[in-house]
């Protein structure tokens, strides 16, 4: 399971939608260490910290999560369409990912860009690869 969502939300969302807000804050309390990874990110491309490449396109993360339960909680949110919008929405980015660990932030205006193209191509991806993320 992907979410721990309470009666409460649930039974709202049986009614009817729910807001972003509520959704956000059921995400962040099921997935803290996601959350705050994907909060980081964000937060690193809003303040110009140079990514692993040396761009100041997008800002990344090349840190392994530091077990299994964070690496979960992080292909759970990457994986869901509804997750990673919210997500996006939230943050005012578009998030975009190659592992179970890199994942990039970059803002709106470049998802057309150079950049954006290059880190999410299969030369992008193929270059990501090494023998320690094999079973990333």
């Amino acid at each position: 399971m992907s979410l721990d969502v309470s009666e409460d939300l649930l039974s709202k969302a049986e009614a009817g939608e729910v807001t972003d807000a509520e959704f956000l804050d059921c995400v962040k309390q099921s997935l803290p260490f996601a959350w705050d990874l994907f909060a980081k990110v964000a937060d690193d491309l809003k303040n110009g910290v140079v990514s692993s490449t040396g761009s100041t396109q997008f800002a990344d993360n090349t840190v392994p999560p530091p077990d299994e339960q964070a690496r979960g909680q992080l292909l759970r949110a990457l994986a869901s369409d509804s997750m990673r919008a919210a997500l996006e929405r939230h943050h005012g980015v578009k998030f975009a990912f190659q592992n179970c660990h890199r994942i990039a932030a970059f803002p709106a205006s470049e998802v057309d860009s150079d950049a954006y193209r290059r880190f999410t191509s299969p030369r992008g991806q193929l270059l990501n690869q090494s023998p320690e993320l094999k079973d990333c």
